[in-house]
């Protein structure tokens, strides 16, 4: 369990619990005692940087610890590492590199800084950290934001919890500061969840030697890398729920494939859509509200769109056409699905209302498939569109109609998945080792980095 309360500030007490690598928070209603009083600084004061349209310049030395204990002094590096990861991520403010901290003194304590030093390398804010061990494998962890130019601290935290995933704490004090510094909903302890056959398994019970594909799930940097099925066969296109705690996917565990919810945090399992040998249900999306699941099935005969509630009652028929109807995507609001049908020739992008009215068709390419809906405030589509011998990641704005390419040409570039805050995109290429691997690019096309290395791995879904 990690707790943190926020310091300096007269402010609503916050409370985070830490489980299975989860942070939930929980705001409290503030008592009359803690309200700011008359004449206290406003937040929009406390924002760091002055020049209009300029970057502030960020700067996180290691944190201090208070003891000589070496595993605490390797989680003080770490999460100093990490945060500065975080930050960086998401283009808001400019980084100062680390390799130049060892021209400026060390800290003394959490709020005794060299900060007229900092200024002097154009350092507008730094990040004070201090470590320290709280018993039975407990850490607390105390941070603040100074502003180097006015010297006063923009807000402080204070973190208590669990030592067994350090990174968690440098994730939360970066949404934190996004969302002070910047108004910004920030994406560090998002989770991505792909399909991957890196344990190397083969199938049971089918072609000796054949690979199975298993669905894990990574923090939104890679790192603390899970499994959630472990059927030994074919496991693809996994859908997050909004509430972030169930995955749903498509399987072959039972011989068809058919439509799976993982409630990866209660080790419970469910198969909502009713799958048998003759019904078959695939590429399964969650509604925004997490009421609804919208799918591919085979039941009536012909592969078409249909929706039904989470658990399974309510199955209605959304389409209704000879050809094939699949990778269905919500819009924010709920109102419309976006999704991929053969019905004037190569798969393209269609759009129609969940009441099944307002059929359109919105690209006119070669080949077009695996659109996914922007969050809000955007309102666009992702999908693969096919470019020569492969595919790249293509965005159609839905008012305008204009459409602006992200990847070009290196290897072959499919299956999109926006971050909760619509600024990043994740997606499958075989850029340069020819492996298939998750990449994340901007929504402007910049930031490019690379999130898998094992295996192949392709199909993934951010987490809300």
């Amino acid at each position: 369990m990690i707790r943190y309360r926020l310091a300096f500030r007269r402010l609503p007490v916050l409370c985070v619990t830490f489980c299975a690598g989860v942070l939930v928070l929980m705001q409290a209603r503030a008592p009359s005692a803690l309200q700011s009083p008359p004449g206290q600084r406003s937040e929009v004061d406390l924002i760091i940087g002055d020049r209009i349209g300029a970057q502030p310049t960020f700067a996180v030395p290691d944190c201090l610890t208070i003891d000589g204990d070496e595993s605490v002094a390797e989680a003080g590096r770490t999460i100093a590492e990490v945060l500065w990861d975080d930050l960086e991520f998401e283009r808001e403010f400019r980084m100062m590199a680390r390799d130049v901290y060892d021209t400026i003194p060390r800290a003394r304590s959490l709020t005794d800084l060299p900060l007229d030093r900092w200024r002097e390398l154009g350092v507008d804010g730094v990040v004070s950290c201090e470590v320290a061990a709280a018993g039975d494998g407990q850490l607390r962890v105390t941070a603040r934001l100074f502003n180097t130019r006015s010297r006063e601290s923009a807000f402080g935290v204070e973190y208590t919890g669990s030592a067994r995933n350090v990174r968690a704490y440098a994730h939360q004090l970066s949404d934190e500061i996004h969302r002070r510094q910047r108004g910004l909903r920030g994406v560090a302890r998002t989770k991505i969840s792909f399909v991957s056959d890196r344990d190397s398994e083969s199938v049971l019970g089918l072609v000796e030697n054949r690979q199975t594909k298993e669905v894990y799930f990574a923090d939104y940097d890679g790192a603390n890398i899970r499994r959630v099925t472990v059927s030994r066969s074919l496991n693809t296109t996994p859908s997050w729920a909004p509430s972030a705690r169930a995955i749903a996917y498509t399987s072959w565990r039972r011989g068809f494939q058919d439509v799976f919810v993982s409630h990866i945090y209660e080790g419970r399992l469910e198969s909502p859509a009713g799958g048998s040998a003759n019904i078959h249900n695939w590429l399964p999306a969650w509604s925004p509200d997490g009421r609804q699941l919208a799918f591919t099935s085979n039941r009536d005969g012909n592969p078409e769109l249909y929706i039904m509630d989470a658990d399974g009652t309510n199955v209605r028929r959304l389409t209704n056409h000879p050809s094939i109807d699949t990778t269905p995507t919500w819009s924010p609001q709920g109102h419309q699905i976006a999704f991929t049908s053969d019905r004037t020739g190569a798969p393209q992008i269609y759009v129609i209302g969940v009441d099944g009215t307002g059929l359109r068709r919105i690209t006119f390419e070669s080949y077009c498939d695996r659109p996914t809906w922007s969050p809000a405030p955007y309102n666009e589509i992702a999908y693969s569109s096919r470019t020569g011998p492969g595919h790249d990641i293509k965005v159609i704005d839905i008012p305008t109609s204009e459409v602006r390419q992200l990847t070009f040409g290196l290897g072959t570039n499919e299956s999109p998945s926006y971050s909760p805050n619509g600024r990043h995109v994740a997606f499958m290429s075989t850029r340069g080792s020819g492996n298939k691997q998750i990449w994340i690019i901007g929504r402007d096309g910049r930031g490019l980095r690379r999130l898998t290395s094992v295996g192949n791995n392709e199909m993934p879904s951010w987490s809300p």
